[in-house]
């Protein structure tokens, strides 16, 4: 079973992610562990009820991209051990200065075989209904990627810009050309491609350019991604499916049972 523990980050580590806008991070989950991961999100998975949220059905054009199911840790306890860690969080916490990190949402990612498609480029951070840029995401994979089935990819730097308009996942305006038109030039032949073990990890900043491969293969790719937001960050007033639910003011910080402090 999964026991919480604490990984500290190297210098190195926290250095990288603040100049490049994201860090990898090796073996962050053992074999038993990563097992019992891959068992509690196969059971969230199949769980059409409870207060997780499916957000795209079989067959549709954004399941393509990605078959999402957003706060796993709200039906399942073996999925909230992992969510909820302070190993998980503790690593955000010292990749930010250790300002205190709060849970926003869980996203259990898979990305089918055969008809999968590529996540396109896009920032994160335009989704998300918070009034300043700082949080961040981690991306934990329970299988071994690399180009063939969906691994990640980054632009270096780009979490030094500012927060551009948010790109549909189907059918999507090109990111790099709207930089362009803000005065900010990237070549995508610099993007780092990030082939990983399974559990094994990045981060990365909510404003940093990220992109994930098709998946090619016959077996889905499984993701955990949680993203966790510095104490203290207000709501910004938008809509969310995570929020829609709640009476939030305009200004007030993200914070209470639906956003725990973690670390």
């Amino acid at each position: 079973m999964f026991r919480d523990s604490r990984i500290n980050l190297t210098d190195e580590q926290v250095s990288s992610y603040k100049e490049n806008g994201f860090v990898q991070i090796d073996n962050v989950l053992n074999r038993e562990e990563l097992e019992e991961l891959r068992t509690c999100m196969e059971e969230v998975m199949n769980n059409h009820g409870g207060k997780s949220i499916q957000t795209s059905e079989d067959k549709a054009a954004y399941y393509k991209v990605l078959n999402q199911r957003v706060n796993t840790w709200r039906d399942h306890g073996g999925m909230a051990r992992f969510v909820l860690s302070e190993r998980l969080a503790g690593m955000a916490d010292q990749l930010i200065g250790n300002k205190g990190v709060r849970l926003f949402h869980d996203h259990a990612l898979l990305k089918m075989p055969h008809d999968s498609k590529e996540t396109p480029w896009h920032q994160d951070f335009p989704y998300w209904p918070m009034k300043k840029p700082g949080a961040l995401s981690i991306w934990l994979t329970l299988d071994d990627v690399d180009e063939k089935n969906g691994c990640m990819q980054f632009m270096p730097k780009t979490h030094q810009l500012n927060k551009l308009k948010a790109v549909s996942l189907v059918g999507g305006h090109d990111i790099f050309e709207e930089a362009e038109n803000n005065g900010a030039r990237f070549d995508k032949s610099q993007a780092v491609t990030v082939p990983m073990k399974a559990g094994s990890c990045t981060f990365h900043d909510g404003l940093t350019f990220h992109a994930a491969f098709a998946n090619q293969t016959d077996k889905p790719r499984r993701v955990l991604a949680i993203i966790y937001m510095p104490d203290g960050t207000t709501f910004n007033g938008k809509p969310h499916i995570t929020v829609d639910d709640l009476s939030l003011q305009q200004g007030k910080p993200l914070a209470g049972g639906r956003f725990p402090k973690l670390y």
